[in-house]
C-alpha cells in the first residue's frame, strides 16, 4: 500500500480552494478594499459602511487575513496588504471585477464540471439555462462587470504583446471582439502611423467609444458594431485576443474564415492566446481550458491551431512568444 502522508495535506489545501474564492468574492462585492484606503477599520465599522453583519464579516476577514489578504492588528482592525490592494476599484489591473465574477457565475458553473466531463455539454447552460454570451447580452449590468474583469485579468498581457510583435509595418489593424478598446488604444499609441478598427457587438461597441475617445487618437480609430460570424471590416491585419478560445472549432473556423475573406492582399491574422504545451508541463491555460469547456470553448496546442488555420484558408506562419503566457499566432492566406 502506498504512503499518502506527504501528498494528502497539499491535496487537501487544493480541495478547499473554492472556500477562498467565496471569501474573496464577499470582500469584493462589499467593496472592503475601497473602504480601507484611508486606514484600518474594525469589522463592525466596515459592516456599517458596507451593509453587512459585523460578526460574520469579521469571520470572513479573519480567514482572508490568515492567507495574506488583509491584515488584522491587536485591536482587531483590518488594513490593506499587497494582495488586498489588488481588490481596490481604482488601481491599474484591479482584480475586483474578476473576484465578483469568480464567486458568482463562474462559481456556479464550476459545479457542473462533472456533467461536462461526462457529456461534453456546457456546464454554464446547465447552471443558467442559456449559453454564456446569450446570458451576458441579456444582462448589460453583468456584462459590464465581465468586461472589467477581463480587462483586469488580461490587461497585463498588453505590454508584453506590443513588445514582442512589430505592428509598425501595418496600415490598418482591426481588433475583432476587442472589448472596451483598451488593448487597441495601447497598440495605436505605440505605433503612430497605424490606424485601428474596433469591431464588437453593437452594445459593447458603444461602451468602447468612450475609452477610445479618452485615448485621444486623433481620428486614427473607428468603432464598428457587427457580428463576426457574418462578416468583419476590411483591414490589413486582424488581432483576435482571447476570442478564438471562446468557441469550439466550427465557430472558430467561421470567424477566421471571415477574416480571411475580408483581409487585404498580404494581410495577416494575429491570434493572441495561450498555446498549450505538451505532456504534464505546468500551464495556467490547462485550467483555463476547463473553464472554456464549461462555457463552450477550448484552449489549443500548436498542432490544433495549425489545423484550425488550415481549415479556414490560412497558413500558420509563426508563433511569437511573449513575456506573458500568451503568444501571438500569426497566420496569412494559404
Amino acid at each position: 500500500m502506498s504512503d499518502n502522508s506527504n501528498g494528502a495535506p497539499a491535496l487537501a489545501k487544493m480541495m478547499v480552494g473554492a472556500w477562498m474564492t467565496q471569501g474573496i468574492h464577499v470582500a469584493a462585492e462589499l467593496g472592503i478594499a475601497d473602504l480601507l484606503v484611508a486606514g484600518p477599520l474594525t469589522a463592525d465599522e466596515l459592516a456599517r459602511r458596507s451593509g453587512a453583519h459585523g460578526d460574520s464579516l469579521y469571520r470572513v476577514l479573519r480567514a482572508l487575513a490568515s492567507v495574506g489578504i488583509f491584515s488584522e492588528d491587536a485591536q482587531r482592525r483590518f488594513s490593506l496588504t499587497p494582495m488586498a490592494e489588488a481588490l481596490r476599484s481604482d488601481v491599474p489591473g484591479t482584480m475586483r471585477a474578476f473576484a465578483r465574477m469568480a464567486g458568482a457565475e463562474f462559481y456556479q458553473t464550476w459545479g457542473h464540471l462533472l456533467d461536462s466531463a461526462r457529456t461534453g455539454e456546457q456546464g454554464f447552460r446547465r447552471a443558467f439555462g442559456s449559453a454564456w454570451f446569450e446570458y451576458m447580452t441579456a444582462r448589460p449590468d453583468r456584462h459590464a462587470i465581465y468586461d472589467a474583469a477581463m480587462n483586469g485579468v488580461h490587461g497585463a498581457e498588453t505590454e508584453p504583446v506590443i513588445n514582442a510583435y512589430d505592428f509598425s509595418a501595418l496600415g490598418t489593424l482591426a481588433d475583432i471582439g476587442g472589448g472596451n478598446g483598451s488593448a487597441l488604444a495601447a497598440i495605436l499609441q505605440r505605433n503612430s502611423r497605424l490606424h485601428g478598427i474596433l469591431f464588437e457587438l453593437p452594445g459593447v461597441a458603444e461602451r468602447a467609444r468612450a475609452v477610445l475617445a479618452n485615448a485621444q487618437l486623433d481620428g486614427r480609430c473607428q468603432v464598428v458594431g457587427g457580428d463576426f460570424f457574418k462578416s468583419v471590416p476590411s483591414a490589413d491585419a486582424y488581432v483576435l485576443r482571447h476570442v478564438i478560445h471562446d468557441w469550439e472549432d466550427a465557430q472558430a473556423e467561421s470567424i477566421l474564415r471571415n477574416c480571411r475573406a475580408a483581409m487585404r492582399p498580404g494581410g495577416r491574422v494575429l491570434v493572441v492566446e495561450t498555446v498549450l504545451p505538451p505532456g504534464d508541463q505546468p500551464c495556467f491555460g490547462k485550467w483555463l481550458d476547463l473553464m472554456m469547456l464549461l462555457v463552450g470553448g477550448r484552449e489549443r496546442t500548436e498542432e490544433q491551431y495549425r489545423g484550425l488555420f488550415g481549415r479556414a484558408g490560412l497558413r500558420l506562419n509563426r508563433i511569437v512568444p511573449t513575456a506573458h503566457e500568451v503568444s501571438v499566432i500569426e497566420g496569412a492566406a494559404a
